[in-house]
């Protein structure tokens, strides 16, 4: 394996009901609009993936490459998503939709009527000790949507980042471009973790989230969109 591409981690195996697990990250340039999604992961992760592989993707580097990566400056927020994000529970995973940029655009990718749901259904749930209604009701356009912090990779500190469009068909193309070898788009940080998309059904959800629950990539400036899971 090339010392160029794959980066060592801290932890790098994890056990998951005794079976073995090695989480390798890939490291990449810095991805941009015009990149080209598929043709950068040939680069960088097709010659290291062996069969049976898993090769999972952030949803911020396919959404980046969509041209989902909006600057902040060209976001202007309605005065709702101002109220709005004054609600929203901040974490140290990031900002979510904690800044009226990043809730406009949480507005403007689901709507309204489902955000202001969702944010009702929110506050009533949290009276009885129970979270995580919000992005249940909204949807993972919401959840995935990623605003700055202060450890965000340049230029990416000072743009709003939408969650992949069409997750599942992303994988599938990317599959097939990489001879059939198992794709999940996932959306990991340090406190959660969701699977957008997978490109074969038999790719088992909740044990990839398991697997990669420590954020084996990280999310600052590592530069490692891409990662293997590898059973040993």
């Amino acid at each position: 394996m090339s010392e160029q591409n794959a980066r060592r981690v801290k932890h790098p195996e994890v056990t998951i009901e005794g079976t073995k697990y090695l989480r390798i990250p890939i490291k990449t340039h810095v991805v941009m609009r015009d990149d080209q999604l598929i043709e950068v992961i040939k680069k960088y992760a097709h010659s290291e993936l062996m069969p049976n592989d898993i090769l999972f993707v952030t949803e911020k580097i396919v959404g980046i490459t969509q041209g989902r990566a909006i600057p902040i400056k060209d976001i202007t927020p309605r005065p709702l998503a101002t109220l709005l994000a004054k609600y929203v529970t901040k974490t140290p995973a990031g900002i979510g939709l904690g800044m009226p940029e990043t809730m406009e655009m949480a507005l403007r990718e689901c709507g309204i009527p489902r955000i202001l749901f969702a944010s009702a259904a929110s506050a009533v749930t949290k009276i009885f000790g129970k979270r995580g209604v919000f992005y249940d009701i909204a949807g993972y356009k919401a959840s995935s949507i990623d605003g700055p912090t202060p450890n965000t990779l340049p230029p990416y500190n000072e743009y709003v980042v939408l969650g992949p469009d069409k997750p599942d068909q992303v994988a599938l193309e990317i599959s097939e471009a990489l001879d059939g070898v198992k794709v999940a788009v996932v959306d990991i940080n340090d406190l959660s973790g969701a699977i957008l998309g997978v490109s074969h059904a038999s790719i088992n959800k909740e044990l990839v989230v398991r697997i990669l629950k420590d954020n084996p990539l990280g999310q600052d400036h590592e530069q490692t969109p891409l990662g293997i899971i590898r059973k040993i």
